[in-house]
């Protein structure tokens, strides 16, 4: 938990004080965290120490926190190699809980955490809330899915910590989703953006109005890469504030960062966790407000301490203070990944410029999804969108028109010209977790 004096910031919600500390305290603060990290990892975690020896870095080299550019990096691949407990840093009788990753492939990446790795977790969780003006009165749906991955128990934690009534719904079962939605009053909904449209769909399909019939004012929303287009969609057809918050499970699940009121970029709580932007090809430190890969080390994780992780989100740190008054620092929102990004003819594309593109066309239903193929040496990239049952009925004229505008928008964004497909609703995939939207028969053929 955080450790701060209440009567610092009269005034302020105690569970928020670090997030309104003078700069300087806060780089004081994260120097020591930083210098008792390191020097668990090398004495602790033989992969570190290794890599820490043939670089030629010992802890005590770390005396300010630009030497953190002297440590070696970690990454996912490094988890999946030392599987399961290789880069374990307390012994078992302190660990409480495992999380692992939610891949589908290979290994997982397993992550032990202590006592206190959870109550880090759970006071990221309770202070995002906080940010959105969530407390004790809202009743937190959290849809999120409970289990090995990290939303579900991390809402329902930071929500009780928070003080807010919370209703563990899990994912699936939208219909019961719903009722209980609007029967018990529920204030506030925790799950990814792509479920929460889902719920929107059939909400409309039962004649549920969200402003009529359910008491929602607040949605959390995480786990995929959503565009500010998607939450302007959100807020508009169902009158609640859409709000987003990050975080992995390598680092801690979501409550690492979080939109505040203001929705001009996503606040790190970074006296737990320490954020760094690098260039993801030459790997050297960016500054503040360039673009590149986001790297994290946690400050106070005591089970599988990360230093220096590579996410391979991609951000920026931006400069200043925001309008909120917080001085922890924000990183611009997580609208694409290193490992999402998709070469076409040359060009690299990310489905999040496809979305904000079609997202600026009338008609389009924001469900869609990309197909990339190849066709001896030329790669084909196709979009297909779903528009409304009144839509698909128009004429052909009007379709052909609708198709063509839906092209140029994203078109004018990624700059090659693509195949539209319109087709019905319903007829793509949903999700009641994380959503692919990408299907790369290129990858499928090798």
């Amino acid at each position: 938990m955080s450790n701060f004096p209440i009567d610092t910031m009269s005034g302020v919600d105690p569970v928020s004080i670090p997030d309104f500390m003078s700069p300087e305290g806060m780089r004081a603060l994260q120097l020591t965290k930083l210098k008792k990290l390191v020097k668990t990892c090398y004495e602790r975690v033989p992969l570190t120490r290794r890599r820490m020896d043939e670089k030629g870095v010992k802890p005590e080299d770390i005396k300010t926190l630009e030497d953190i550019k002297l440590l070696p990096f970690m990454m996912k691949t490094d988890l999946r190699d030392e599987y399961p407990l290789g880069l374990t840093a307390a012994p078992m009788s302190e660990v409480v809980r495992f999380h692992c990753s939610s891949g589908t492939t290979g290994k997982p990446i397993v992550i032990c955490n202590t006592k206190n790795d959870i109550e880090v977790w759970s006071d990221g969780v309770a202070r995002s809330l906080a940010m959105d003006g969530i407390g004790k009165d809202d009743i937190l749906q959290v849809s999120y899915g409970y289990g090995l991955f990290t939303g579900g128990l991390g809402l329902h934690y930071g929500g009780e910590l928070r003080g807010c009534t919370v209703l563990p719904t899990s994912g699936g079962n939208t219909d019961r989703q719903l009722m209980l939605m609007r029967d018990l009053g529920v204030t506030v909904i925790a799950c990814t953006p792509s479920y929460f449209i889902h719920l929107m769909d059939e909400a409309q399909k039962k004649g549920i109005d969200f402003r009529r019939d359910m008491k929602l004012k607040h949605g959390i929303f995480g786990a995929e890469p959503w565009t500010d287009e998607m939450r302007e969609r959100i807020e508009c057809e169902t009158g609640i504030e859409a709000h987003d918050i990050y975080g992995l499970t390598e680092i801690s699940g979501p409550g690492v960062a979080s939109s505040c009121g203001c929705h001009e970029g996503l606040h790190v709580f970074e006296d737990h966790f320490y954020p760094e932007i690098i260039d993801p090809d030459t790997l050297e430190p960016l500054p503040d407000g360039e673009w590149g890969e986001l790297v994290f080390s946690t400050l106070d994780r005591t089970g599988t301490p990360m230093l220096r992780y590579r996410t391979r989100d991609i951000t920026r740190i931006i400069p200043g203070v925001c309008k909120c008054g917080r001085t922890i620092r924000r990183i611009d929102r997580i609208s694409a990944r290193s490992d999402d990004m998709l070469i076409i003819r040359g060009v690299n594309v990310f489905p999040s410029q496809i979305e904000a593109g079609l997202m600026s066309v009338d008609k389009a239903l924001p469900h869609y999804h990309i197909y990339v193929d190849r066709e001896g040496d030329l790669d084909n990239l196709e979009v297909k969108i779903e528009v409304t049952s009144e839509t698909i009925s128009d004429d052909i004229k009007s379709l052909e028109l609708l198709r063509r505008n839906i092209a140029a928008a994203i078109q004018k964004i990624i700059n090659i010209s693509i195949k539209v497909t319109l087709v019905e609703p319903n007829s793509l995939p949903r999700s009641e977790g994380k959503l692919n939207r990408v299907t790369d028969y290129r990858k499928i053929k090798k």
